[in-house]
């Protein structure tokens, strides 16, 4: 995956494909935010014969097994009409898991503290392959606490999010205790919001526009 110029229609990824996973990133794009998920990778790999895999996740970080399977339902008719892949080919959609990989700035805020492994496509501090912490985040990019600073190299270093090309959360036992407390708290705001939507009267949003 690459850092590209230009954005997809709805897309605030920073690290985007390229090639013919870019063009099935921009096909399934407006399909996925038709239905509140958004995109978080598409890569096609010849593995085990041609395997379109496709991560997905809700606005909430939150992705089920049920989640999955509407979403493989949603893209499938798109991806059929467009036919970008010429060959035939097995469709796998998953959530992006605990050592997800970082693709929005507000990933990089999200799991700030946390250990990561990045590479980026031009060298920074003579270097194109970092691990550690994430230690700061902002508009611009994240700084970067070594866990193993080689001698005479600064134990801390910023990278550009235009330099990114691909980063990736280290699984960790704090990753998994704070990936799974981050999941319920998602969870029980999901049910909290649809309780309420549900004993919302029928009629209240309408009645309210016509008093305005």
């Amino acid at each position: 995956m690459t850092v590209t110029a230009g954005e997809a229609s709805g897309d605030d990824r920073i690290i985007r494909e390229s090639g013919i996973d870019a063009r099935i990133a921009m096909i399934i794009q407006p399909v996925l935010r038709g239905i509140g998920f958004r995109l978080v990778r598409v890569r096609l790999s010849g593995q085990s014969g041609l395997t379109l895999q496709i991560m997905a996740e809700r606005d909430d970080g939150t992705m089920t097994v049920e989640d999955c399977e509407e979403v493989s339902r949603a893209i499938s008719p798109a991806l059929d009409v467009e036919d970008p892949i010429e060959k035939a080919y097995h469709l796998e959609v998953s959530s992006p898991g605990i050592d997800r990989p970082l693709v929005r700035k507000s990933d990089f805020t999200t799991w700030l503290g946390h250990l990561v492994k990045m590479e980026t496509s031009t060298l920074v501090t003579d270097r194109k392959r970092f691990k550690g912490k994430i230690a700061e985040a902002d508009e611009e990019g994240i700084l970067i606490q070594r866990d193993q600073a080689a001698y005479g190299e600064a134990p801390n270093v910023r990278v550009p999010y235009d330099a990114i090309a691909e980063a990736r959360l280290i699984l960790t036992d704090d990753l998994i205790r704070d990936a799974l407390s981050k999941d319920n708290r998602a969870r029980k705001e999901a049910r909290k919001r649809h309780a309420e939507q549900e004993d919302a009267p029928e009629g209240a949003d309408d009645d309210n526009e016509r008093e305005d």
